[in-house]
Order: structure tokens, then sequence, then C-alpha cells
């Protein structure tokens, strides 16, 4: 059987060259050259840098803004990529097939050349043609500096725009614990003998809204104040396995199915317990939240000379591009009923870990958050510092 490989435009385009007369070949070229300039002039008004790669990892376009972000010589001919983002675990995305390639991926990463910045990378598949992407720098070394001063600000706005939610968010357990406790009153006034087994449902249920309410109060200080952190060495599969322990219930209720896969030895890093555990639980609840007919989530740990890596693969739908550029947004989300602390409590979490995250997604195929933790001696920036197995 043979394969059938699809045509890009500029394929379709030069087949068709030979068909066209000399008039109108002359015409359509002009066409094209005109609207040329004028993208042309629109990509190098915009700040953002963007650039054209294949999957060589060649440059074969870019606007004005990528070539003042990473000083882009005017010769790009022996010119990759690679060389200006180093950060890019292009290894990762390159060594897999067409389909890994095709992945959409978001990451914030730290460049030194031409000047020292912080941006946000994105690259975006090509529909039309798999052998090329775009890839969109966004600077936010200004948001990164920013003074805590000014962070406080910030937050003290926004808490008067959450008050409505969250009160709304806490206004649910507390009706059902109230329902549930008046039912639990009457039952046992009543003259003949409670019906214990119903007894247990109701404080079963009551229990599970206690959870709930606990939840969404930790989740509101974690994210407004996130408190002083207890630094210790520990072992982050540990850390996994009390999160999904702790979460046990929810991923059986969903119809979820867990596989943790890492060495029998995880290096140690330094870091918070409790700070970990609540942005693995975000990490881990967005990837249920994402499945609401079941999947699978895996969970993969692994290490190399200076990272220790965790990769959270979940069968999702995926994330569109849209809501891939405004999913750290502070209280953005995309949920009915989200407040969007769950993203900002992650990432303010890991880069207080000095730990760098990547999420690499296909709608209607998943998402992959990897989170890198440097390993002790080789940490830069820092606050004060197998065997696969089915997970029960």
């Amino acid at each position: 059987m043979a394969l059938k490989i699809k045509k890009s435009f500029l394929d379709r385009f030069i087949e068709r060259l030979d068909s066209i007369d000399a008039n109108s070949l002359q015409a359509y070229i002009l066409h094209l050259s005109r609207e040329k300039g004028f993208f042309e002039t629109i990509f190098n008004a915009i700040e953002e840098g963007i650039l054209v790669i294949d999957r060589r990892l060649r440059i074969r376009y870019h606007n004005q803004a990528a070539k003042e972000l990473l000083g882009l010589p005017d010769d790009l001919e022996n010119i990759r990529l690679a060389q200006f983002l180093q950060n890019i675990d292009w290894y990762r995305i390159l060594k897999q097939d067409e389909d890994e390639w095709t992945r959409m991926s978001r990451q914030e990463i730290e460049i030194m050349y031409p000047k020292h910045r912080y941006l946000q990378f994105y690259l975006v598949p090509h529909s039309e043609d798999a052998g090329f992407a775009t890839v969109i720098l966004r600077d936010v070394t200004e948001s990164r500096q920013r003074t805590m001063q000014e962070l406080e600000t910030e937050t003290s706005n926004y808490v008067s725009m959450l008050a409505g939610e969250v009160a709304h968010e806490i206004g649910n357990p507390l009706n059902s614990l109230y329902l549930n406790l008046q039912l639990l009153n009457r039952m046992f006034e009543a003259d003949e003998p409670p019906n214990l087994e119903e007894a247990r449902e109701m404080l079963h249920a009551c229990r599970g809204e206690v959870e709930r309410l606990d939840n969404i109060i930790n989740q509101f200080l974690h994210a407004i104040r996130p408190g002083e952190t207890a630094m210790v060495n520990l072992d982050l599969k540990e850390v996994i396995i009390d999160t999904l322990t702790f979460m046990q219930r929810e991923i059986e209720a969903r119809n979820i199915s867990v596989k943790c896969s890492w060495p029998e030895i995880l290096p140690k890093i330094y870091g918070d317990v409790g700070q970990l555990k609540q942005a693995f639980f975000n990490i881990l609840r967005n990837a249920i939240q994402a499945m609401p007919q079941g999947g699978k989530i895996d969970v993969n740990g692994f290490y190399d000379d200076d990272y220790v890596i965790l990769e959270f693969i979940d069968s999702g739908d995926g994330i569109s591009a849209h809501k891939l550029n405004r999913m750290f947004d502070p209280f953005k989300s995309f949920k009915k009923g989200g407040t969007g602390l769950g993203m900002m409590i992650i990432e303010r979490v890991l880069r207080g870990h000095g730990a760098e995250m990547s999420v690499d997604t296909k709608e209607g195929e998943g998402t992959a958050i990897v989170v890198k933790f440097p390993r002790p001696g080789r940490r830069i920036r820092v606050l004060n510092a197998a065997e696969p197995t089915d997970w029960d």
C-alpha cells in the first residue's frame, strides 16, 4: 500500500506553474509580492518575535522583533535556532515521530544574549505542512522583574474581584453540609431507631464537603499568600504518591487510571513538601478535569546530570492555541466556575524552586506537563536556597 503524502501549498503552486500563461503568471507573482509586503509590514510592527523553522531548526523566516530579541545575524544560512534558544529540549521534540513535532509547546526560558531576558516560547505546528512550525517569542522580562510591592498591589485588586466567586464556591458545600446535618438531626430525634447505613452515607457526604471547603480555602490562601518556605531534602516520588493518595477517591470516581514510572532511586531535590504537594495537586486536578469521560494519566520520573524531571501526561482533549497563550494569566480560567488560581499556584511554586516547566499539547490528543528541577549543586535561581508500576 503506497504511503499518501500530503502536499504543501508551495508544492501545489509549483506544479501549476507550467499550466499558467506568461501574462497570468506575471500578474499572479505581482499579487503575491504585494501581499507579502503587506504581511511583512504587519509582522515587523508587532512586539512579539515570530520565526518559521523547519525540522532541522533552520530559520526560514523571522520578523524584526525576533532578530532584536535573539541578536540574529544577517546571514542565516548555517544558523540553527537551537544556537540561540538552548534551554529548549529540542532533542526530545525532534527525536520523536512527526506527531511529537506537531504538538504545540509553551515554555518560559531565560536567555543571556544579546541581553539578559526572560521569554515566553511558543511552538505552533503548521496544519498545512508538518515540516514547518512557527515559533512565537514574547518578552516577559519586565513582568518578571516587578517589585513585590507591585505584585501585592495587583493581588489586592484581584481579591475584590474574586470575593463573589469564592463566596459562591464556599456556599455550595456549606449548603450541602447544612442539609445533611439537618437530616441526621431529624433521624436521631425520631421515635424509631435511626437507619445506620443512611447515617453513614450522610456522614461520608459531610466529610467530602469539609474536604472540598478545605481545598477551596487552601487554594485561595496559597494564591494570595504563599507563606514561608520550609526547604528540605526530599524525594519527589514520595510527594507524588502522597498527593495521589489524597486524590484517590476523586481519581476512582472519574474512572481514571494512573501509572507511575520512575527508576528505583530518583535523586533528591531541595524543596518545600507542602508547596510541591499543592502544585502537583493542581497539575493532576487539571488533568482529571480534562477527561470528564475517564482516561489515563502517566507520571514519569527520570534524571540527567543537571535535572530531576517529572512528566504528567493525560489523554484528555488537549489545549487550543488560544487557551495555551492565556492559561498562565493570573485569575484567568477557561473552566466553568474556575477561579484561575490553580495555574497561578503552580507557576509560583515551581518558580520558587528554581524549576522550569513546559507544556506540550495537541487538541484531541492530550497534554504533557514537563517539570525540570535543578539537582543540588547546580541550582542557579533559588529562593533561600524501572519499571512502570500501577498506582492504586
